[in-house]
């Protein structure tokens, strides 16, 4: 049986928070409820693979790209609703079906073009999963790319919007005559224009004048200066495009509703592809928080174990980083034969942190959340979890805090077994010390010898003794720097810790005649067990520090040896070669001294033993003899020399080169020298091409004519230039200003004073309206028109809100009704 106790066991070690966080890593609806549907499992076969789905989902978001991201909307209510015949899908809840089916049949892509042993576990999630490309078609049928139903989503759509188009266009022509006749009447102002009261053009009239137009008083002013009236020649007009606009939404809700029914057969498939949207979703936000988190897929068995290297707190480790600080790994194992753990040290040294560390990632674990802990770590599952730790301690509950933990306590002994993880802060604390600790080793007895696994956090000595002499549970201390009297937060397996009561005590500044008389009243033997573990942590760490040195020498040394071999292996291989090439060298000589010695022989036997002859032949000999030595004695000097010419030789080509680059950067020089400048000098400015004559000089300054322009420049901008240079600029601006003013005169014929934004994104509609304007400004166009639409006006607002900040733009203002009304902007150039 999976249990965890208490009810409100989530908010004690966190696991609220991390839900939060997955919420907030969510795209939709679908994904936040399987995140508020996680549950403790202890499910071996499901636990491996929730984990590695989460585990290939981090390498989709660290290794791969393009993984749909958008559009993940939740359908399954609306889906839902067309089961019901007649009913249908509203236009909006249609665009939406449309963009998330994409996404879904987007996912489905991206994970079958993976290769074939790549996400084994996220392709068994395509099983069962149905996208139809008829759907999409259909629906591309009827709507736009803006999710606007097309004029031809039926052929009598396409009629009614046509006559709707007329009549409107009718009316506004209509209107404006009656609007200026009015105006030549002096029954409206010269400055009024057509209006719009619920839904019907209406004209403003002097309230003083209504009568005098013949028409239907819709609305007034809230002075009360001006009604609005709808002609009466126009009435009947206005009337026939309300019967079309009626007809126009019963068309759509036929067609949607025609739709509706055509994908009623699908509903069932629909619905699972949005099943698998919400995991891929949930999948998603679960591998966003592994990375934020630091978290790994660790060795899972299926067995009750802890061994855990660098397990870290998450929330505490991403608290720490908005700080800039790190937060200390601990190191913790629970084995069969170590199943419980009594952590002891000083207050606020770490012990109720690396409880609630514990408990923390065991259940994220069996949640299916991938941990921060260390590859090489291997976890197992437990059945049951159990934790008390106190929430408040006052005065005034110590009596109702200690009965609750007594109560938990009876739970704990009531439900345990070889299969449960037991988690106790502060364990037998609440009562009188010495009944507490009674108590608590009996109830830590009874835990040990039902196997249950553990991690208790304690300051009674009797409970450190216990566990000293008892097999299964196993004493640890959170360490703590006696010299400068502040913990360090990590976890030492083996001994008990010292509470440091006395001296936190002296670093606070209590009177040491207090400490001595609480000295005398608790006991010298106490004192001294207290002393001796604090000297044991201490010893401990000092002879740990002194493994870590012995460690880094041995490493060196290993380096060093390794190195040194490295290095006699290659001296080695070195005079090998060397010693087979004298051995070659010898043979040559050998050779050719056997060969001098041959014809040395003949040719004493030819002179026929002439001594003078022989000894001739044998002073030869003699010579050849000492030319070898030569040889072999200064093959060294030879070595010696050759590298003294090689390093006499790359001397004079640096020195060639120095030489060569001062030669060039004195030229460079002489031709910018800026007192050889001289009026009547021609000159380009950077950056420009245009060739300009120097009129006056200064120090600083020269007065240049660019043309029929004179300018003040600095010198360092100029740079003098030839005559030739000049004329060769010159010609080349000549031939190109024809081409210039060519290519402006064929701008000026097919650039549009109008352009048509409707229905595109506001950025896509600024740019596109910055480059227009910048071109009309160029070619000298005074009036633009700006087709923007009304809608929910939210385009026109950005694009009016451009205009003002355009300093070109001169005035901007609304089309007449007739041409368009509020959906154009006039704009006017200055």
């Amino acid at each position: 049986m999976t249990l965890v106790y208490p009810e409100n066991f989530e908010s004690k070690i966190g696991f609220d928070k991390i839900r939060e966080l997955l919420n907030g890593r969510c795209l939709s609806a679908l994904g936040k409820e399987l995140v508020d549907e996680i549950r403790f499992c202890s499910d071996f076969e499901k636990l491996t693979e929730d984990l590695s789905l989460v585990s290939e989902f981090v390498s989709i978001i660290q290794e791969m790209e393009n993984f749909p991201t958008s559009y993940y909307f939740d359908l399954r209510e609306a889906l839902a609703k067309i089961r019901i015949e007649g009913r249908f899908l509203e236009v909006e809840e249609l665009f939406d079906l449309k963009r998330s089916l994409e996404t879904i049949s987007g996912i489905v892509r991206f994970l079958k073009q993976t290769k074939e042993d790549q996400l084994p576990y996220l392709k068994r999630l395509l099983a069962g999963v149905q996208v139809y490309p008829y759907v999409i078609e259909r629906i591309d049928n009827i709507l736009n790319k803006y999710g606007k139903i097309k004029d031809n989503a039926s052929p009598e759509l396409s009629r009614i919007r046509k006559e709707l188009l007329s009549k409107q266009s009718g009316v506004s022509k209509r209107l404006q005559v009656i609007l200026k006749k009015a105006q030549d009447d002096g029954l409206v102002e010269e400055d009024a224009s057509v209006a719009m009261r619920d839904g019907r053009a209406v004209i403003p009239v002097t309230s003083a004048f209504k009568r005098k137009l013949n028409g239907i008083v819709h609305d007034e002013s809230s002075t009360g200066k001006t009604s609005y009236i709808e002609p009466a020649e126009v009435v009947e007009l206005n009337n026939q495009i309300r019967e079309l606009e009626y007809a126009e939404l019963r068309e759509i809700v036929k067609i949607l509703t025609v739709f509706s029914n055509d994908i009623r057969p699908y509903l069932p498939d629909l619905l699972l592809a949005y099943g698998f949207l919400g995991k891929i979703d949930f999948i998603r936000a679960k591998a966003i928080y592994a990375i934020d988190v630091d978290g790994i897929k660790p060795y899972l068995e299926n067995k009750c174990q802890l061994e855990w290297e660098g397990a870290v707190h998450p929330l505490l480790m991403l608290a720490l980083r908005r700080e800039n600080r790190k937060v200390v790994p601990l190191n913790i194992t629970l084995t069969a034969n170590k199943h419980i753990l009594l952590i002891s040290g000083p207050n606020a040294g770490g012990k109720s942190v690396c409880l609630k560390t514990v408990g923390l990632l065991q259940y994220m674990l069996q949640c299916g959340l991938l941990i921060p802990v260390r590859q090489s770590s291997a976890t197992g599952i437990f059945d049951k979890l159990f934790i008390d730790i106190g929430d408040e301690q006052s005065i005034e509950n110590d009596l109702s805090t200690y009965s609750s933990h007594l109560m938990n306590m009876k739970f704990f002994l009531k439900n345990s077994n070889e299969k449960t993880l037991v988690l106790i802060d502060e364990f037998g604390t609440g009562t009188e010390p010495m009944l507490g600790g009674a108590i608590a080793e009996s109830i830590l007895t009874q835990l040990n010898e039902m196997k249950t696994f553990g991690v208790i956090t304690t300051h009674y000595t009797n409970l450190k003794h216990f566990a000293s002499s008892s097999e299964g549970i196993e004493n640890a201390a959170m360490m703590y720097d006696s010299s400068k009297m502040e913990p360090l937060f990590q976890l030492d397996i083996g001994k008990p810790g010292s509470s440091f009561a006395f001296e936190i005590a002296r670093k606070i500044g209590l009177p040491e005649n207090i400490l001595q008389d609480a000295t005398e009243k608790i006991g010298k033997d106490h004192i001294n067990f207290d002393k001796h573990l604090r000297d044991i942590v201490r010893d401990k760490r000092y002879w740990e520090t002194k493994r870590q040195k012995i460690r880094k020498v041995e490493k060196s040394l290993d380096d060093l040896a390794e190195k040194y071999e490295t290095d006699l292996g290659s001296l080695d291989k070195q005079r090998k070669e060397i010693i087979q090439k004298a051995r070659q060298e010898a043979d040559q000589i050998l050779n050719e001294a056997n060969k001098r010695i041959e014809n040395t022989i003949r040719e004493i036997r030819e002179s026929q033993a002439d001594k003078e002859k022989t000894k001739q032949i044998r002073a030869k000999l003699v010579e050849f003899k000492q030319e070898v030595e030569d040889s072999a004695n200064n093959q060294d000097d030879l070595i010696n020399q050759k590298i003294q010419k090689l390093k006499e030789k790359e001397s004079h080509r640096n020195r060639k080169r120095s030489e060569k680059k001062t030669v060039e950067q004195k030229e460079k020089e002489k031709i910018v020298e800026p007192d050889v400048w001289k009026a009547g000098d021609k000159v380009v400015m950077d950056g420009n091409t245009n060739v300009g004559e120097i009129l006056e000089l200064n120090e600083k300054n020269a007065v240049v004519a660019f043309g029929h322009i004179r300018t003040s420049v600095s010198r360092e901008k100029l740079q003098k230039i030839t005559n030739n240079e000049a004329k060769k600029i010159q010609r080349t601006y000549n031939q190109t200003m024809p081409n210039i003013n060519k290519g402006m005169s064929e701008k000026r014929l097919t650039f549009k004073t109008e352009v048509d934004v409707r229905g595109q994104r506001a950025e896509e509609a600024l740019q596109l309206i910055r480059s227009w304007i910048d071109d009309a400004i160029m070619l000298d166009f005074s009036e633009l028109r700006i087709l923007h639409g009304k809608g929910n006006g939210i385009l026109k607002e950005m694009i009016r809100n451009y205009l003002k900040t355009e300093p070109a733009v001169k005035s901007f203002r609304d089309e007449h009704v007739q041409f368009g009304g509020a959906g154009i902007t006039i704009v006017e150039i200055g």
